[in-house]
């Protein structure tokens, strides 16, 4: 089975100062402990300018009472979202406040929470029975990215790996699809700033071909959330854009293999830690 690891903020580029949360409760033992901070990081949060501006951001777009001609992105009306590689919310502080942002975010999206897909290999038993009282849907398959969609779907991939990503593209590769798909997770220039550009077209070529012509936009943090949602941006794939890439570049869609990849940021079926 698949396992995904937490990406060292070092791989992300440079790391940011720790957060500090001296008066930060232990969830490590009592699952129904670890709802309470549902209402209290997301207040917090809410309090902060950059979720002012990510809320902005995402109502102009995609916020269902908004009038259509105010909408930017009129085809999408996001109807489900999928989460991959949340972390130990249990333990850290830092995946407690992503998954209180997931909450904001779906409450601002109107999507219910009920259509929202987690899944991450290290969650413990108690932290899944905490996910699904708060009504969140709990996958016990590990997809390596690789999820097909047939409706408009928010995928929430904070400082998730690059073979995760790609194989979402590959999955969903058609220009009628990906514009099915908005990501909140990793600048894609950012990822391909730190890398060589031949190692990324070719051990990545689906982020590698989308890029040219993704929509993406920053979303900013405080300095205080810097370790939290750091080079975060909302990804789009807009059907005008797609419909500039050649004809050939839809009909390379062989499975990605990562031959040439010494660290993959995720470990293959056959392997385990």
């Amino acid at each position: 089975m698949i396992e995904f690891r937490c990406l060292d903020r070092g791989e992300m580029g440079t790391r940011p100062a720790k957060l500090h949360t001296p008066d930060t409760p232990d969830y490590r033992n009592d699952a129904d402990k670890r709802i309470v901070f549902k209402g209290r990081r997301m207040n917090e949060l809410r309090g902060e300018d950059f979720w002012l501006q990510w809320r902005d951001v995402l109502s102009e777009q995609f916020y269902s009472s908004a009038s259509v001609s105010s909408k930017k992105n009129e085809d999408v009306s996001l109807k489900h979202c999928v989460c991959y590689g949340l972390g130990n919310f249990a333990s850290c502080i830092s995946a407690r406040y992503q998954l209180a942002m997931l909450l904001l975010l779906l409450e601002t999206l109107q999507i219910p929470v009920g259509s929202c897909c987690v899944y991450d290999p290290a969650f413990s038993v108690s932290e899944c029975n905490a996910l699904r009282e708060l009504g969140f849907d709990v996958s016990a398959e590990n997809e390596e990215g690789k999820r097909a969609v047939s409706q408009p779907t928010l995928f929430y991939l904070m400082h998730c790996g690059k073979a995760l990503y790609n194989n979402l593209l590959w999955k969903n590769w058609s220009p009628q699809t990906l514009p099915k798909i908005v990501i909140i997770g990793n600048s894609f220039h950012g990822i391909q700033e730190r890398m060589l550009q031949r190692e990324f077209e070719r051990d990545y070529s689906f982020l590698s071909n989308v890029i040219r012509v993704c929509e993406e936009t920053s979303l900013p943090c405080s300095q205080r959330f810097l370790d939290v949602f750091n080079d975060t941006a909302l990804v789009q794939f807009p059907p005008g854009n797609l419909n500039r890439l050649a004809d050939c570049t839809w009909t390379e869609t062989s499975e990605p293999l990562y031959q040439h990849c010494k660290d993959l940021e995720i470990i293959l079926r056959d392997k385990h830690c």
